[in-house]
């Protein structure tokens, strides 16, 4: 008789609890919900990007205040890209300009003339990115690739003299 009683109370217990859970869960999901819209509907209002920490768009400067300098002054880049699913070889070839902003430190401490310091190295880094992506990304997500190109040479120089980093021609096959 014990036994069978005891076995009761905790199914009693059991199904007390699940009400329990179950009330919790109405009244708390709701809730965290409008709390969710409410700091999306501010992080909007204030012009905040809820992915915060990205450094790789572009940064507003006036057209007069832009310089814009061409790699590989012309010549275009030849980039083996990476295999896609076919397993086909491809290619891009591809011009890359940067928009660099006069009025920063970096400009004046990196460009002298009309022409950016370790530009070979500016190459090695645009070839690495761009071999890192197959054809049908760089055709869907060319500025996804130029954003990453953008931020890498951000880090590289430790500045954010380079507003854009645009491909006036390319071609990929």
């Amino acid at each position: 008789m014990k036994k069978n009683l005891m076995s009761v109370l905790i199914l009693a217990l059991v199904v007390a609890n699940l009400i329990l859970t179950a009330i919790l869960m109405i009244s708390v999901v709701p809730q965290s919900k409008k709390a969710n819209e409410l700091i999306t509907k501010v992080c909007s209002a204030i012009d905040l990007e809820l992915e915060g920490g990205k450094d790789n768009s572009s940064l507003y400067i006036p057209m007069e205040q832009c310089d814009t300098i061409k790699i590989s002054e012309g010549a275009s880049l030849t980039i083996n890209l990476k295999k896609d699913d076919s397993g086909e070889n491809h290619h891009a070839v591809i011009s890359v300009a940067l928009v660099l902003d006069t009025k920063n430190e970096g400009y004046k401490k990196y460009v002298t003339d009309g022409v950016i310091a370790q530009e070979d190295i500016i190459k090695s880094e645009v070839n690495k990115i761009v071999a890192g992506h197959t054809i049908d990304e760089l055709r869907e997500n060319q500025a996804a690739v130029q954003d990453e190109i953008l931020s890498r040479l951000r880090r590289l120089y430790e500045s954010d003299f380079i507003v854009s980093v645009a491909f006036p021609t390319y071609n990929y096959e």
